[in-house]
């Protein structure tokens, strides 16, 4: 019998928050209640969230780049017939530059060590983040646009469309965990802190300026080994 308790114990979390400097777009698509044709994303108590899935995704993404400009060879995700699942007959994939990969024996890069893939449980579930700010105190925003033709590049007609954000320079707080398994490894924990720092903007229209965020990350202390394993050293 699996005992609550026990897993519990075994979860270490981190704690981080998103201060948005700009107006928010996650869009919840097919939402009814607004006027708008792509409405933010609430929970049932009405309060804005920034999805775990995007976070997760987003972090996968900038960790995956980190990791190929150490030098480390990575499965391609998210076609599972690419991933590491499937490493026994894509071993000339994890040659890189002449590098051969250091993987551990089950044969899985370290990005799958962390985030998992279809044969591999995750090491890091993620927590949506949810503002802290009263629901009520922010009105609904909403922001025109209109669909450009890539190929005539002018706006298509009667393409009109609005978009639902945050409220502009609120400098909103969206709260959340990471939490991490007991056999998480501390290089796992760098990379992941690594990655955090280059997300810059979350949501939709971030090059319209939309979404982007300053993280508020409680300390976590790291030994120097696992620095010096993700950039080559021995294996913590």
């Amino acid at each position: 019998m699996v005992q609550l308790q026990s897993l519990q114990n075994s979860v270490e979390s981190l704690r981080l928050t998103a201060v948005i400097d700009t107006a928010l777009c996650v869009g919840a698509g097919g939402s009814t209640g607004s006027l708008a044709d792509k409405p933010i994303i609430r929970n049932a108590q009405n309060q804005l969230v920034i999805p775990a899935s995007q976070l997760k995704g987003r972090l996968r993404h900038e960790c995956e780049k980190l990791a190929r400009a150490l030098r480390w060879a990575v499965c391609e995700s998210p076609n599972p017939n690419t991933m590491c699942s499937q490493h026994i007959n894509l071993l000339g994939r994890f040659d890189h530059d002449g590098y051969q990969a250091r993987v551990n024996d089950s044969h899985h890069c370290l990005i799958c060590q962390i985030f998992g893939n279809p044969s591999l449980r995750s090491q890091v579930q993620f927590d949506d983040l949810i503002c802290s700010n009263d629901p009520e105190s922010l009105s609904e925003v909403l922001r025109p646009g209109v669909t450009i033709s890539r190929s005539r590049r002018t706006a298509e007609e009667q393409k009109l469309y609005f978009l639902e954000t945050s409220p502009a320079n609120a400098e909103l707080a969206f709260v959340g965990q990471i939490h991490f398994q007991a056999d998480c490894k501390p290089w796992m924990k760098a990379l992941l802190l690594s990655g955090l720092h280059h997300i810059h903007a979350l949501g939709g229209s971030k090059s319209a300026g939309l979404g982007w965020l300053q993280w508020q990350i409680e300390s976590e202390t790291i030994g120097q080994s696992a620095w010096d394993f993700l950039k080559g050293g021995e294996s913590p």
